[in-house]
């Protein structure tokens, strides 16, 4: 069988992609599903390449049982070749994306976190928490526990 290959995407990697990769996993883990996935996360730039996720992001996601481990990696044009779907957090990571996709197929396999959401249908996009306080964090968390189930129940 054929893994069905996501890779979440947003400016640095270490709050909202890192944390889309750890709900992703979970939600798939708990679905008995792993073995039909291969889930990872990459950011835009690369000045946190190596570093672990926020620790603030780490703790919230750790409250709801998220372990957040992946260390920080640039999206790359291999990335292109190797994932299925490669899913943006905004407009600016989506613009970013299509900058760096190879070609016109690759570009297909974008997507906007927020498409895959059913219980927060209006909103779209995921906010950056970085500058911002706990509030932001959890409800990053809350947007991608929704959208990472309605991409699994998609997949």
């Amino acid at each position: 069988m054929e893994k069905k290959k996501i890779l979440f995407v947003c400016l640095g990697n270490i709050c909202r992609s890192s944390s889309a990769e750890g709900v992703m996993k979970l939600l798939v883990e708990k679905a008995g599903r792993t073995a039909e996935f291969e889930i990872d996360s990459a950011g835009i730039l690369s000045y946190h390449q190596g570093e672990l996720p926020d620790p603030r992001m780490r703790s919230h996601a750790a409250r709801r049982g998220y372990q957040l481990l992946h260390r920080s990696r640039p999206v790359t044009t291999e990335d292109f070749s190797h994932f299925d779907l490669i899913i943006g957090m905004d407009d600016q990571n989506i613009y970013d994306l299509r900058q760096l996709a190879p070609s016109p197929e690759a570009c297909k396999k974008i997507h906007r976190m927020t498409e895959y959401c059913t219980s927060h249908p209006q909103t779209n996009h995921v906010p950056d928490p970085y500058y911002g306080g706990a509030e932001g964090f959890e409800y990053v968390l809350d947007l991608l526990e929704d959208a990472c189930a309605g991409l699994l129940s998609q997949c």
